[in-house]
């Protein structure tokens, strides 16, 4: 194994930590549930920054870092809904945006030219605010229950933020393809 690698493994040990992650909470164990997801949240840090600092960059990191991501969120959302922590129609929101957001790529992909594509502002602040929700909720279960007002907040955010970035990609990404088509 190179140094250059050393992104690419610590986004695997990401992929390991969720099955993890999900015992956990579907066991109720909260405070070890939050303390795996926030080691998951580190090493994404982490891999980010090597790849960064050094150029440890490849293509395959580019595909699986984002992947890992949302696979944590993802599983995350889903658990809690199924213990009835979060609202099941926010969940089903989340993953109908992801899903139109990577069937969008792939067809751009195979219709239009390769995808170089990077996370907008209004992406990276709505994948903020879904890792917030997710500690939130666990840190209640596990510490100190959150006001009311706090819980509400975050899952409204969310819920702006996951449409906002969703009509963004839609908006951005369908205007490019339309330009590009164009002869």
């Amino acid at each position: 194994m190179k140094a250059s690698d050393l992104p690419n493994v610590i986004t695997f040990i990401r992929f390991l930590l969720l099955p993890p992650v999900v015992l956990l909470l579907l066991n109720r164990h909260y405070d070890a549930a939050l303390l795996v997801f926030a080691v998951a949240g580190f090493s994404d840090a982490l891999d980010g920054y090597l790849a960064k600092r050094y150029h440890w960059t490849s293509r395959l990191g580019a595909l699986l870092d984002p992947l890992a991501d949302k696979l944590m969120l993802v599983s995350g959302f889903v658990t809690l809904a199924w213990l009835g922590l979060i609202p099941v129609w926010l969940v089903g929101l989340i993953i109908l945006r992801d899903v139109v957001i990577v069937t969008g790529a792939i067809v751009y992909n195979m219709r239009i030219e390769k995808l170089e594509a990077a996370p907008s502002v209004v992406s990276k602040l709505n994948t903020f605010a879904q890792i917030l929700l997710v500690l939130a909720v666990m840190f209640s279960q596990a510490f100190q229950p959150l006001p009311a007002f706090w819980m509400d907040a975050l899952i409204y955010g969310v819920l702006l933020l996951t449409l906002w970035s969703g009509f963004d990609y839609v908006w951005t990404w369908g205007r490019r393809a339309w330009l590009r088509r164009a002869p």
